[in-house]
């Protein structure tokens, strides 16, 4: 009874990881699923074929393991944030494809409501900025515009949730509506002072108190599996957004150590301590998660383009045919000869927080190659993160001394040297990248005692490579600026398109 299973859902993909009480991973899978992108701007899943890829991918992993769901000691849940499924109680029936956190069909209702004056209490009572990236946005939409769902909102008979919720209800049999802090933290209806959900937030959004899900501790059993599900009932005792599992994983547990994660998007967490900090610099103040010991919160800075950059050069571009040639492609190049790549195809998320962005590619000459725009592209991931740090910086957290990193695009070892060389600090890289998952099991492992405490953990965590920043200041500074002026051509430009007011 000392293995873990972990279910880290993301936006792109489901995976299924099996570890045993050192770490070590027994067993694995993962499955894609579609994404829908139904008009411009929007984009959708299926709630089903979420469900079901995960819960295929739980079962690959457990027979890869050779184990049973009885010998399992528990269960961790990681997942994408501020995605939004509204389903039927009676029927476990999503009523609706799910709204992911890139969508932006309601960036128009988030300028009216700052034109009412909310931006600055939202900021002051969630933490967090008024951008359709966050949920309640998007419920706000679906109750809206489903025949009759507010009317049944009301009476009890729907469901809200962030995918975590999801998964726990039909883990469950459809007996657990609940979800963690962390999540609950990214859907600007949850207070991050008082750790519970805001009526003056939820009266204001349309949001009946009788959809939401109830807010239970990151780390602790807050019940089990129906046993019809995996073979037999595990204790579900892990819950996390994927960012914060991924720091929890990276052990990332005193003030100032920092992880970023290169998935689809780009997501920086610094840790802060036992009580939210306040940015002056449109970052984000988050719960990181919570326990026994309370709570620990964290800023955060989300690109929403990071990996998916590199998709967008295979899949659109055909600049290469699978993502893993695009390092090769860039190191054709000693740098990207002027071009600038800024890759605000949904915008721009923090610090900058411009829902009316698009992508630019500006410095193009005839000598201009399809490696010197890789290697902007690679530079565009790397400098986004930059954004971040300074952002923080100006905000009084960290000094940043080192940046550990995980994520599908953390593999990439050229990358990683230009995130080192922008930012003038050490990355580090650990031996395992799914830190997610880790940070997932890790959770659940502490729930129910296999780690006593996070001194443990943080003994475990061992870096597999250090990439020390080679460029020089004048360079890195020449870059910096360079990227500046980039992007004020990239900001509100479908601001006339899209009838922004």
């Amino acid at each position: 009874m000392s293995y873990l299973l972990a279910l880290d859902q993301g936006t792109t993909s489901s995976r299924a990881m099996v570890f045993d009480a050192d770490g070590r991973v027994c067993g694995q899978a993962q499955r894609g699923f579609g994404q829908h992108f139904p008009h411009p701007g929007w984009v959708e899943h299926d709630p089903a074929e979420i469900l079901a890829s995960q819960l295929a991918c739980a079962r690959e992993a457990l027979a890869a393991a050779g184990l049973a769901a009885g010998q399992l000691a528990a269960l961790g849940i990681a997942n994408q944030r501020e995605t939004t499924v509204l389903w039927e109680r009676a029927s476990g029936r999503a009523l609706a494809p799910a709204i992911v956190w890139q969508d932006r069909r309601t960036a128009a209702a988030c300028e009216r409501l700052r034109a009412e004056g909310w931006a600055e209490e939202l900021r002051a009572r969630t933490g967090l900025e008024l951008d359709p990236y966050f949920s309640a946005t998007k419920l706000a939409w679906l109750l809206e515009h489903l025949p009759d769902a507010r009317v049944r909102a009301e009476r009890g008979e729907l469901a809200f949730g962030t995918v975590d919720s999801w998964l726990v209800w039909h883990l469950s049999g459809g007996r657990l509506h609940l979800t963690d802090p962390g999540n609950a933290s990214r859907t600007l209806l949850f207070n991050l002072h008082t750790r519970r959900w805001d009526e003056r937030l939820l009266e204001r959004f349309g949001i009946p108190p009788a959809v939401l899900p109830r807010v239970v501790d990151s780390i602790g059993v807050c019940g089990e599996t129906d046993p019809a599900v995996f073979g037999a009932a595990v204790p579900i005792a892990g819950i996390g957004g994927d960012q914060q599992a991924a720091s929890f994983g990276q052990a990332c547990f005193s003030p100032g150590m920092a992880k970023n994660t290169y998935g689809t998007g780009c997501f920086l967490l610094m840790n802060t301590g036992g009580a939210p900090l306040a940015s002056r610099n449109r970052l984000l103040s988050t719960v990181a998660w919570s326990g026994p010991q309370g709570a620990t919160y964290a800023l955060e800075g989300s690109v929403f383009m990071g990996g998916a950059v590199v998709q967008w050069l295979r899949d659109a571009l055909g600049l290469v045919r699978s993502a893993t040639e695009i390092e090769a492609l860039a190191a054709r190049v000693p740098d990207s000869g002027g071009v600038v790549l800024v890759p605000a195809f949904t915008g721009l998320g923090a610090p900058h927080w411009d829902p009316w962005a698009r992508g630019t590619l500006l410095g193009l000459t005839r000598g201009t190659g399809a490696a010197h725009i890789a290697r902007a592209a690679l530079e565009a991931i790397a400098l986004q993160t930059v954004d971040l740090v300074g952002a923080m910086a100006r905000d009084g957290a960290g000094p940043l001394r080192e940046l550990r990193v995980d994520g599908g695009a953390a593999a990439n070892d050229l990358l990683m040297q230009i995130q080192a060389d922008l930012l003038g600090v050490p990355v580090l890289r650990p031996r395992l990248l799914e830190t997610t998952a880790l940070g997932a099991a890790c959770m659940a492992g502490m729930a129910v005692g296999i780690w006593p405490a996070l001194e443990v953990l943080a003994e475990r965590w061992q870096a597999d490579k250090v990439f020390a920043p080679a460029l020089g200041e004048a360079a890195r500074e020449a870059a910096i600026a360079r990227w500046g002026r980039a992007l004020a051509r990239a900001k509100g430009w479908a601001e006339a398109e899209d009838g922004a007011p």
